[in-house]
């Protein structure tokens, strides 16, 4: 097979949520530690910092990543979803796995895990893990897929588990209280690891406190105490950081909701420093500055608050849920403009309306939907949007709306791509 084709293989023969939604996720580790057992556990030959949360996982993650590179370890990182291609979601030092490596992988291994008919899921977790087994790394940045206890990475045994935050996503799967997604997240709480809760509430917080005693494992949250004192964004399109211990920050990575995953990550941080991994905090520490400035270029991460282009400003961000558009609303009322332009479509899996309700009135709105069978229809989209008080004409493809969108906008205008990481995905694809 081509590289095209094992992909398509995998897209097309395996549950895949990405694609299906609920009829595409696969409750339970049966088959992981399965497949697990089969490559005898790779997982076990690095360190791993593992990552949870609602929103921001992916942030912190290439943050951590491209911090520990920039100190000489080989860096092992696992993120979904893809953006463009799938070889994204596994990388070694920023570099993604190879197109020979994915295509052997499927051919040499279709034997044992067809019979398995494991998920998608399932498969490139068991693909990253024996890629950075075999690449020799260090420590490995683990993204969990959805949820936490039941989800495939849950067999890894880290130094450090992180949870960035809760709020309300995949309540399908995971409860439709703050209290129960919590504990779902905090499954991945191990006996005696450190812990670091990003953000908290009083809902929250005890089901956090509860796992971390039954675990025996030393919590802290993040917010207690921050260890950013302010943070406003850079002409560059980054944000400039002031910091209790390490002076000033400035990061590659926009978006004012990245001050609470900064918080985050400074935290990791000082976990890793007491394990003996690194000494980040120091204002001399160039590896935590450049870590930090250079996320993008050493990591490969895409569409936060991405720019893509000025006159007329340009921008992406995968915000896809109520939690990720109370910041982007924030962010969207800051820009100053003549007139906004917003390209936007969500999944049929989301609280839209309540996404709806957050999106700016005076936006001229260009409705469409990504090229995934979970996409909301772009004329669904748009009658529900008239009910928010927004106003907008309907695209098929998100290449036309967002080639509507730049004809119309002039030099002092604001265009917005976003909705849904599929969107934005399809906006990258096009090579915006």
């Amino acid at each position: 097979m081509t590289y095209k084709e094992t992909c398509e293989y995998l897209y097309s023969q395996m549950p895949m949520f990405e694609r299906q939604g609920a009829s595409g996720y696969k409750e339970g580790l049966h088959n992981t530690l399965v497949l697990d057992e089969h490559f005898n556990h790779p997982h076990k030959s690095f360190a791993v910092i593992h990552v949870g949360g609602t929103n921001g996982k992916g942030s912190v993650s290439h943050t951590i990543a491209s911090v520990l590179q920039e100190c000489g370890y080989c860096v092992g990182l696992y993120t979904s979803p893809h953006l463009v291609d799938f070889r994204e979601r596994i990388r070694v030092n920023g570099h993604p796995i190879t197109e020979k490596y994915v295509v052997d992988f499927v051919e040499h291994e279709r034997p044992f895990f067809e019979p398995l008919h494991p998920s998608f899921f399932e498969v490139t977790t068991a693909l990253a893990f024996n890629y950075f087994r075999d690449k020799d790394v260090d420590i490995a940045v683990v993204e969990v897929g959805l949820g936490g206890r039941l989800d495939c990475t849950n067999i890894v045994n880290p130094i450090v588990s992180v949870i960035t935050n809760i709020s309300f996503d995949h309540t399908q799967f995971l409860g439709d209280t703050l209290a129960m997604i919590a504990a779902e997240k905090a499954g991945i709480i191990k006996k005696g690891t450190p812990v670091i809760i990003g953000e908290n509430n009083p809902e929250t917080r005890p089901v956090f406190e509860a796992k971390a005693k039954e675990m025996q494992a030393p919590i802290t949250f993040a917010e207690d105490n921050p260890e950013i004192l302010s943070a406003e964004p850079t002409e560059e399109g980054g944000m400039r950081y002031m910091t209790q211990h390490a002076g000033e920050l400035i990061g590659d990575l926009g978006g004012i909701y990245q001050q609470k995953n900064m918080n985050t990550v400074l935290y990791v941080l000082k976990v890793l420093d007491d394990l003996g991994f690194l000494s980040p905090l120091p204002n001399e520490c160039y590896e935590l500055l450049n870590g930090i400035k250079k996320v993008c270029s050493n990591t490969g991460l895409m569409g936060r608050w991405q720019i893509i282009q000025r006159n007329p400003l340009v921008v992406c961000d995968t915000g896809h849920n109520v939690g990720g558009w109370q910041y982007l609303s924030r962010q969207l009322a800051m820009v100053k403009c003549n007139k906004m332009h917003v390209v936007f479509g969500m999944v049929n899996d989301k609280d839209i309306d309540s996404v709806l309700e957050l999106l700016p009135k005076h936006a001229i709105y260009y409705f469409t939907k990504a090229n995934t069978p979970r996409a909301l229809n772009e004329q669904s989209v748009r009658i529900l949007a008239i009910n928010h008080g927004l106003k907008g004409t309907c695209y098929p493809t998100v290449n036309e709306a967002y080639k509507t969108a730049i004809k119309q906008a002039e030099k002092d205008d604001f265009v917005f791509v976003g909705g849904s990481s599929y969107v934005v995905g399809d906006f990258l694809k096009n090579g915006f």
